[in-house]
């Protein structure tokens, strides 16, 4: 029987059909390895940031389950003092993005989380992951919707102690959660803060305030209409940190 052989080029390519099927000269499948995820951006993070900070908070059912989050330590590391940050209805940990470099620079972790849920289990699981990097009290700082839970998870159970509360254009109640009943019942530090031209977030900002049982509280009234957390572009930052680090300093 006569043998043929193959030419050379012909030769060549089955060689490397055999490799695409069988595996690499280094025993590999050959196939390509699945790309790793993207890191979660929120639409509002850098790469690098979603990479170092973004995680899925792993909170009760109430308040969704795994929830959207973001941790950033101060820029000088090994922060005392958390910041946990809730946003407004409808908004997202991306309300905050423009205004956690401020904190950091002053000392603060910060973590802002996202839920529609049951806003105060997503506070106290926040707690809970600082508390495991190192932070040994917090702050909580609300918009709105997020303001009134603030105000109720200041009197709740904590993993952590709770030194100073700030609400932006909080309502008085917002669904489950009662703040005014929560302030006449809180000691803890508080400042209200909403502006002037936004009904009825104006009066209720007074009225939480008449009703808080706070020895430290304040009330800060702003110009304009604006909602939630856009109040710390439009007057109400240096009036917060000054709050802060009254009565929660990055120290400790």
């Amino acid at each position: 029987m006569k043998r043929f052989a193959l030419p050379a080029t012909a030769a060549a390519t089955a060689a490397l059909l055999l490799t695409a099927c069988t595996g690499g000269a280094d025993g590999s499948s050959g196939s390509a390895a699945p790309p790793a995820p993207s890191a979660r951006t929120h639409g509002c993070l850098t790469a690098d940031q979603a990479a170092k900070g973004a995680f899925g908070l792993e909170a009760g059912t109430a308040a969704g389950g795994t929830l959207d989050a973001y941790y950033r330590d101060s820029d000088a590391g090994g922060a005392k003092v958390g910041i946990v940050l809730s946003h407004q209805l409808g908004g997202s940990l991306c309300d905050w993005t423009p205004y956690l470099a401020a904190f950091t620079a002053a000392g603060y972790a910060v973590l802002p989380f996202g839920s529609e849920g049951d806003v105060t289990d997503g506070i106290r699981a926040a707690a809970d992951y600082l508390k495991g990097k190192g932070v040994t009290k917090l702050a909580l700082i609300g918009a709105s919707k997020g303001g009134t839970a603030s105000l109720v998870a200041a009197r709740l159970a904590s993993p952590l102690p709770i030194a100073a509360v700030v609400t932006l254009s909080a309502p008085e109640a917002n669904g489950q959660f009662n703040g005014a009943l929560a302030v006449r019942n809180s000691t803890v530090p508080t400042l209200f803060a909403a502006e002037e031209g936004d009904s009825p977030f104006n009066a209720a900002a007074r009225t939480l305030y008449d009703e808080s049982a706070s020895p430290h509280k304040q009330l800060k009234l702003y110009p304009g209409s604006s909602h939630g957390a856009p109040l710390l572009t439009e007057g109400a930052m240096p009036d917060v940190q000054a709050f802060l680090a009254a009565y929660a300093p990055p120290t400790g």
